[in-house]
């Protein structure tokens, strides 16, 4: 490309058809018309995202082009969907959440309402009941007509979250967006999840059947079994809030033969819903996020069966109280070779206890359990033999003065470790003259 010198504007250009155009605002030449498309692509590509936004104002020809860049939205205006901006904005979107435009809520407040889920503003109201305003939600056909030009406008979508959309408005999604592989629905209830059935190649789908302060809608085992069925290629599920049995899972497992990861939050499933993971064959990882039991009720211990494949069990803000329910929990998932304990309230040491029977551990994370002590802690790990990693942070009641000399040797052939039970943990002094430091010491973090 060849640019013509501003200090020679009087002379004719050598070659018309590489002149610049005069720009349109100042009538000054616009050098930037003689770059392609391609290279101004790759250009604006490797500005920051701040620098992106700023280039934009250059010109609609940068604005288009920079609008192309965007791959991930989301929205806040509902009518920038409605009105068929945003797919002519943004063509070449990949990931979209719309979630925040379906809610309605005052734009003038000072008070914001924030949860895992949300953002949004509400207005000062309390009711006599003392329950805070809870917000509005646009109508499910005003919904389905935005998801569908939404369809319709970015046909390449990969990721999709949704919140009130039936069971039209999913198949419009499914129709037109053959390439989606990842859905997050909320405020839906069994029968809108008959729509999942369009779709082709999803395989990570999250349902958020009940949201504390924001709504309450069922997800029970109607819903579940539609699941099973609709999307037999499923790889990854989440289930947040959702009611259900042994029936719902059990419908999972035998579809979804596939699904490799499945993760309950917040979940009010029926007692004796764990023996049917025995269901889900393939499955690796297992979480539990936020839960306030595990089972209630789960069985003898001759109905509940295991999961061959498990390789992760994480529990992550959970409630363990019950040592029957996580008793049944640790026996189905024998086989496990990853535990995670994150800030998990009830864990002491007979709960700790029955994590035993998982003999193939090699990796234990605890983080946050201050009710566990050296008593507990001691044995269990001492009769992992293939351990190889450790972590243990914030655990307050693990005091390095009741180590034993088992534990200190084992601490010597850890491949990692992490030790920070408490703000005293003075791990080195204490292990001084046991020949922790000769032996692979290279991956320790103290």
């Amino acid at each position: 490309m060849r640019f013509k010198s501003l200090s020679d504007s009087h002379t004719p250009p050598s070659e018309p058809d590489e002149s610049p155009s005069p720009s349109p605002i100042s009538g000054t030449l616009d050098f930037t018309s003689l770059i392609s498309d391609q290279i101004l692509v790759l250009i604006l590509s490797n500005l920051t995202k701040p620098q992106q936004i700023s280039s934009c104002l250059v010109c609609k020809r940068w604005l288009r082009i920079s609008g192309g860049l965007v791959k991930s939205l989301r929205l806040l205006d509902w009518e920038f969907l409605d009105s068929g901006r945003l797919a002519n904005r943004f063509p070449n979107l990949l990931d979209v959440d719309i979630v925040q435009a379906c809610i309605i809520s005052p734009r003038n407040s000072g008070i914001c309402l924030s949860n895992k889920f949300v953002s949004i503003h509400v207005n000062s109201f309390i009711s006599d009941a003392r329950f805070i305003w809870k917000p509005d939600f646009l109508g499910a056909s005003l919904i389905d007509r935005g998801v569908q030009v939404l369809a319709q406008g970015c046909p390449n979508l990969r990721r999709l979250v949704l919140l009130g959309a039936s069971r039209q408005g999913l198949a419009s999604i499914a129709n037109e967006c053959l390439a989606l592989q990842e859905l997050e629905l909320c405020l839906c209830t069994d029968l809108d999840l008959k729509g999942l059935s369009g779709f082709r190649n999803l395989q990570i789908l999250k349902l958020i059947g009940s949201v504390d302060g924001l709504y309450d809608l069922v997800i029970s085992d109607i819903g579940l079994t539609i699941v099973a069925q609709g999307c037999p290629r499923l790889l990854k599920l989440e289930l947040v809030g959702c009611e259900g049995s042994y029936d719902g899972i059990k419908a999972i497992g035998q579809c979804c033969q596939m699904m490799e990861e499945l993760t309950l939050c917040d979940h009010r499933m029926e007692g004796g819903w764990l023996a049917a993971l025995s269901y889900c064959t393939n499955l690796k990882t297992l979480k539990f996020q936020s839960c306030k039991f595990i089972d209630q009720s789960p069985g003898p211990d001759e109905y509940l069966g295991s999961c061959p494949t498990l390789e992760e069990l994480h529990l992550q803000r959970c409630q363990l109280r019950d040592k029957q329910g996580l008793a049944a929990l640790f026996l189905v998932c024998e086989a496990v070779r990853e535990l995670v304990f994150e800030d998990c309230w009830g864990l002491h040491n007979n709960t700790f206890s029955a994590a035993s029977i998982c003999r193939r551990v090699m990796s234990l994370s605890l983080e946050g359990c201050s009710l566990l002590t050296m008593d507990g802690f001691d044995p269990v790990v001492l009769s992992w033999k293939e351990l190889k990693r450790l972590k243990v942070v914030s655990c307050n009641n693990i005091k390095d003065s009741a180590m034993t000399p088992e534990l200190a040797t084992l601490f010597s052939v850890l491949k990692e470790l992490k030790w920070r039970p408490d703000s005293k943990s003075i791990l080195s002094s204490g292990l001084d003259g046991s020949g922790i430091w000769q032996k692979g010491g290279g991956s320790f973090k103290i």
